[in-house]
């Protein structure tokens, strides 16, 4: 582990560590290039222009983001190729605002449904397609066969169907990943397979979560998503797709309690870290100086955490670190990053893209 709290540090905070930034970004532009993929991360993990500038560097070819909102203000930071990867339902309000942003990028939009491919085509935005298919994940996203409809009636209103996306999200359990990865590349080629016997031709054929992305071939997907690798978190951790090295972000907490010798409490709980916790993981984060401990509960200001017998623990006012579930969540909630190398505080970069959810 090489993050540290850093000297001065008020708590609790999150800190990142820019070198395992730097390190994670350039080991994931190698797989693209061993794979010949490009690669478009997505933006909702870190929330920065900072760190998109660092992606934009190792060859990323733009930015996939979750709202409108977000999209807007990259546009504003000067990234022009964004893809809004969600199905997109149209009010009066997002179409004028997607409109606009269009005037200043080139803007990808996502569909998985007649209605809402008509709708896109009947407010004349001059913005690309990309049709959602479920590859087991089963959110949102039409079953392979289907994506015929929604590319026709895009086509139809006049829209370019660039390609295809999915999220293969069912990656997000143990021993799922190359499966999860396998049952992407299938329905990518359905899918693509029943455009061209249409006379459609999707010319990306978009997928890669973080902890898919490392069973990824060459062949039918030619265009990786991933946002949590940039930091990583407890979960890629549990999963197996990511080091202890490789966790670039945690928060930095005080021991605030310590009502029994197996029990203290950090001053991190929910409203820093977020409150997920998969049924498989042990708990709600890691701490990487206690690895043996585990973070029983959060309430919104408390992380209470056991540690078996015999393990060591910290004292109370304390400093140590702990590494959220789900870094996205904890970023989401936090105004800036406090950035550092070498264990030292070198900036902080607002998370520009908080709350930015319409």
């Amino acid at each position: 582990m090489i993050l540290s709290v850093p000297a001065g540090v008020g708590t609790p905070a999150l800190v990142v560590d820019l070198d395992v930034v730097e390190d994670n970004i350039d080991r994931m532009a190698r797989v693209a290039a061993v794979g010949e993929f490009a690669v478009r991360p997505h933006a909702k993990t870190h929330k920065a222009p900072q760190f998109a500038d660092l992606q934009r560097a190792a060859g990323a070819t733009g930015l996939t983001v979750a709202t409108i909102s977000e999209a807007e203000i990259f546009a504003d930071a000067g990234f022009d190729d964004l893809f809004i990867a969600y199905p997109l339902w149209l009010d009066l309000d997002r179409t004028d605002r997607l409109r606009r942003l269009a005037d200043r990028a080139r803007i990808a939009v996502g569909v998985d449904s007649v209605p809402a491919a008509r709708r896109l085509g009947e407010a004349n935005l001059p913005v690309d397609v990309m049709i959602e298919v479920d590859s087991g994940h089963h959110r949102s996203g039409v079953a392979p066969g289907g994506a015929v409809g929604p590319a026709l009636a895009a086509a139809e209103a006049g829209l370019w169907v660039r390609g295809l996306f999915t999220f293969p999200g069912h990656a997000y359990h143990p021993d799922a990943r190359l499966r999860a990865a396998r049952d992407e590349e299938t329905a990518l080629a359905v899918a693509a397979d029943a455009l061209r016997a249409v006379g459609l031709h999707p010319t990306v054929l978009s997928g890669g979560s973080t902890p898919s992305v490392a069973y990824s071939r060459p062949g039918t997907v030619t265009e990786l998503r991933p946002g949590v690798y940039v930091f990583n978190d407890a979960q890629q951790l549990a999963l197996g797709s990511c080091t202890t090295d490789q966790i670039a972000l945690a928060a930095a907490t005080t021991v605030v309690s310590a009502p029994t010798p197996d029990r203290f409490v950090l001053d991190a709980g929910s409203k820093v870290l977020g409150a997920d916790r998969p049924a498989w993981t042990p708990g709600f984060g890691f701490l990487p100086e206690f690895p043996e401990a585990v973070v029983t509960s959060l309430s919104e200001h408390h992380a209470v955490v056991a540690a078996p017998p015999g393990c060591p623990v910290p004292r109370i006012g304390e400093t140590t670190l702990i590494v959220p579930n789900h870094v996205c969540s904890a970023v989401n909630l936090a105004d800036h990053l406090v950035v550092t190398r070498g264990g030292k505080t070198v900036t902080h970069w607002p998370v520009s893209a908080r709350g930015a959810n319409l």
